[in-house]
């Protein structure tokens, strides 16, 4: 095994422990070092939205693993102190505190941070939901006002206005008071909750050298740069097989890809190549997509029929399938699956 002499994850997330996980898995011995901007240990993020911010689960729960297990894995945890600088020469990431983490092997798994409104920062009852803390100070300024509104419609909120854009808020002594909209138009509200996507947390990348587009740009094994990995909704690698630059945001990718670099961190030379896939509940309609929708495809409903509410259509380029979306009906978008890069499946039967 060609093992590094010491391995810095930066990330304290769902990618960056499963890289680490991974590691120990794989039979690393050496010294691993998990950095993390947030003093929690790792947790999941998909519950902040649903039961912890209901009060249905505490935060513990979110947590991905137990004190005691995350301890058998032998590695140091540094939290709450955020990365600020990588050396990507020596491969030394600097932090918050001052620190200097030095390692042969650095995977970055910072993640995304969210998109904010001019004039955000310091109002109170202005909202952004990304981290645990996040969900607690929303959870709490929810249960003493009456009037929210939601900002993008990533989020559904009780009334829509859709194809009206936001340009800022007003505000009365340091706190909200409305949404001010560009028909000139002000919301009423309490509390606003920010929810018009993320960013690849790429900004203390700046003098780093390292490629950056849309996140950090990497080869088809997740490489930025000799010894230097990305890893989760940061990283935007070269898919061999779809021919392209792919950044994904979804659980499934962020434990896939970390163990996909851990092996790679270890000698493996194999190109990292998923059928890209997520799946999400629009109150009584489940969506599964596997590969890639793009606007530009040709796509063909292949099973089931939409008026019933219920199909699977395929998503082509130059005949091939790129991709397959399923609307309440998972099993049968899962058989569909094995089309997508397979040429010899181009006419579209299973």
């Amino acid at each position: 095994m060609n093992a590094p002499d010491g391995v810095l994850v930066v990330g304290a997330s769902a990618a960056g422990l499963a890289t680490a996980e991974a590691l120990r898995r794989k039979g690393y011995l050496g010294a691993l070092t998990v950095l993390g901007a947030e003093p929690h240990l790792p947790y999941d993020r998909p519950p902040l939205s649903k039961q912890v911010l209901a009060g249905t689960c505490q935060p513990d729960r979110a947590q991905l693993r137990r004190p005691d297990v995350l301890s058998a894995l032998d590695a140091t945890f540094v939290l709450g102190d955020p990365a600020v600088s990588l050396d990507s020469v020596n491969r030394t990431v600097h932090t918050s505190s001052g620190l200097a983490l030095t390692a042969e092997a650095v995977v970055v798994a910072t993640g995304l941070r969210p998109r904010t409104l001019p004039g955000q920062d310091g109002l109170a009852g202005v909202h952004v939901l990304r981290t645990l803390d996040d969900a607690l100070a929303l959870r709490k300024n929810l249960l003493s006002c009456p009037r929210m509104v939601v900002v993008g419609d990533g989020v559904l909120g009780v009334e829509l206005r859709l194809g009206t854009a936001v340009t800022g808020l007003s505000s009365h002594e340091d706190r909200v008071t409305g949404v001010c909209l560009e028909t000139g138009e002000v919301l009423p509200a309490d509390v606003v909750v920010v929810a018009f996507g993320a960013a690849p947390a790429t900004e203390w990348l700046a003098d780093s050298g390292l490629p950056r587009d849309n996140g950090i740009v990497c080869d088809s094994r997740c490489r930025a740069a000799d010894g230097i990995y990305a890893v989760g909704d940061v990283a935007r690698w070269h898919h061999e097989t779809l021919n392209a630059l792919l950044r994904l945001e979804n659980r499934t990718n962020a434990t896939e890809q970390g163990i996909a670099v851990a092996g790679t961190v270890l000698g493996d030379d194999e190109p990292y190549t998923p059928v890209p896939y997520f799946w999400t509940d629009q109150f009584d309609v489940k969506i599964h997509v596997h590969g890639v929708l793009s606007p530009d495809a040709e796509v063909t409903v292949v099973d089931g029929d939409v008026a019933d509410n219920r199909f699977v259509a395929t998503y082509r380029h130059g005949g091939i399938v790129t991709g397959v979306l399923g609307w309440n009906m998972p099993k049968q978008a899962r058989l569909h699956r094995q089309e997508i890069g397979n040429p010899a499946l181009a006419g579209g039967k299973p």
